[in-house]
């Protein structure tokens, strides 16, 4: 009688689990991939260490290209943007990325102003992250 190996349909692969791990584990991101099975958790562990040493910023965007955006993303920066005050809404529009940006054709990138406070642009990028991922 021949054995055959059953591949799991559709089981995530190591960057992924690796991704996963960090964003929701953070300190403990490794000890969580002690659980898979050795080919796996060397790969899972390997890409691991490569993610933590991206900055924050980095570890977003891989998380989008690796996940994608909110299928409702749209719609979320539209109510973002009619909710926030004028000053917010230049920040906002002003980090967006272009493919984004064509959702408010009305607006154009402003150069930052006095008004646009580190908090104010801290919270933009927030609620950017928030309104897409």
């Amino acid at each position: 009688m021949e054995t055959t190996r059953i591949e799991r349909p559709g089981a995530p692969e190591p960057t992924r689990i690796a991704l996963v791990a960090l964003v929701f584990g953070r300190e403990r991101a490794e000890a969580l991939l002690e659980g898979l099975r050795e080919p796996e958790a060397r790969q899972a562990k390997s890409h691991l260490a490569g993610f933590s040493a991206l900055s924050s910023a980095r570890r977003q965007a891989r998380v989008a290209v690796e996940f994608g955006v909110r299928p409702d993303a749209a719609a979320r920066l539209r109510a973002v943007m009619e909710e926030a005050p004028e000053v917010l809404r230049r920040e906002i529009f002003r980090r967006l990325p272009p493919y984004h940006r064509g959702l408010f054709p009305e607006r154009q990138v402003e150069p930052p102003d006095a008004a646009a406070t580190p908090a104010v642009c801290a919270l933009a990028e927030r609620l950017i992250r928030e309104a897409t991922r």
